[in-house]
Parts: C-alpha cells; structure tokens; sequence
C-alpha cells in the first residue's frame, strides 16, 4: 500500500471521527441543558441572564459547578447544632424590629457558618460557597445572595428609612427559605432525631416580628 493512499485512509477516518464526536455533541446538547434546566430551575435562568443570553455559556458554568460541588457530602447536624442556629436565627428575627442592619448582619454570618458547618466551602470563599450551595439548594441560594449584598451594602448606615428598611426585611424573609433547608434534619439526621430525647426535638419558632413590622410601617 503506497505512503499516499495511507494517509488518505488516515483523513478519511480523521474526518469521519470528528463528524461523529459533532452529531453526538448536537444529540446531546438538548438533552443535557434540559437537565441542567430542571435541576438548577431559576438559578438556571439567572446564569443565562449573566451570560446576556449566552446558553451554551451558562450551561458550561452550571456545568462546571456541577462537576466542582455535585458530589459534596453534606453533614448531618447533631441535635444540639441545630438548636443553636435555630435560635441563633429567630433571635436575629425578633432583633430586627430594633436593629434591622444588625439582624440582617447576623443573617448572613448564621447561614455563610451554617453552610460551613453543613460541609459547604467556609464563608471566606464566598463564590464558591455560593456556588456549592446552587447545586444543591439551587430554589433557595438567590435569598442568601440578597441577603449577602444588603449586609455589605452602607457600612455606614446609609440604610436608614423606610426603603432601606422594607429591602433588608424582604432580604431576610427570602434569605430564611435557604437557611431552613440547611438547618432541617436530613435522612441521615433521621435515626439520630428518633433516639434523641424528646426535649431535643422542638422545630424552629418562626415569628412573626419582620411582618408585623411591615404592617406597622404601612
């Protein structure tokens, strides 16, 4: 067999290889970013807005994410842990009919320590706690962005008055659907809360203090 007919063997099957690895990446492509659609639900939509409706770029970061964090264990929490950032959250609730700014402070340290405790990445590597917890609280993790952005919003206190007020309670109220989720007993958690005595197996108290205040400023 001659050199050249050789090397035309050779680009033809480097030709037919590549037209394969295309069609698969198209038969798939649907597929896979409609996986992506239904597992992150509107942090997908929030990716392809950053990506100024880029989808192929969102998908390659939800992607990457996925790659990154999909397979993190998370920790169970041991009864006592739960109660205290329980109480630790509805104490920051009712401090904010007094000290909105503070309230929502705290908030955001008790979930970025929460997070931390639950297995995520610690709170000093904020992105990429964030985008941990996208892949598994993908519904929620938007509430945990506002409320991150108001406590580092006017260090100053700027944040007086009755608009300041209503964006860090509507922060705190989204941000509280998150830490719900992280501090709710797992399946893991379940034989543990079963054998625990019963004075460890009060829920959390939500009060009503961030609405009540709303209504009170209308």
């Amino acid at each position: 067999m001659s050199t050249g007919l050789i090397i035309a063997l050779i680009v033809i099957v480097a030709v037919v290889v590549a037209v394969a690895v295309v069609l698969t990446l198209r038969a798939r492509g649907p597929r896979h970013g409609a996986n992506l659609k239904r597992r992150f639900g509107p942090e997908y939509e929030r990716a392809v807005a950053r990506h100024d409706g880029d989808t192929r770029a969102a998908e390659r970061e939800l992607a990457e994410r996925v790659e990154r964090h999909g397979s993190l264990q998370v920790r169970p929490l041991e009864p006592a842990e739960r109660e205290r950032y329980e109480a630790r959250w509805t104490a920051a609730q009712e401090r904010f009919v007094d000290a909105p700014r503070e309230a929502v402070v705290e908030a955001d340290r008790l979930i970025a320590e929460l997070a931390g405790t639950r297995g995520f990445p610690a709170g000093e590597q904020y992105e990429e706690q964030v985008a941990a917890l996208s892949v598994h609280h993908a519904h929620h993790v938007e509430g945990y962005r506002r409320v991150h952005r108001v406590a580092r919003a006017h260090p100053d206190g700027a944040h007086d008055g009755s608009a300041g007020t209503e964006e860090m309670r509507e922060a705190m109220v989204e941000a509280r659907a998150l830490f719900e989720e992280l501090v709710r007993p797992s399946r893991q958690d379940g034989a543990r809360r079963a054998a625990a005595p019963a004075a460890h197996r009060g829920g959390q108290r939500t009060p009503s203090l961030l609405h009540r205040r709303q209504a009170k400023e209308s």
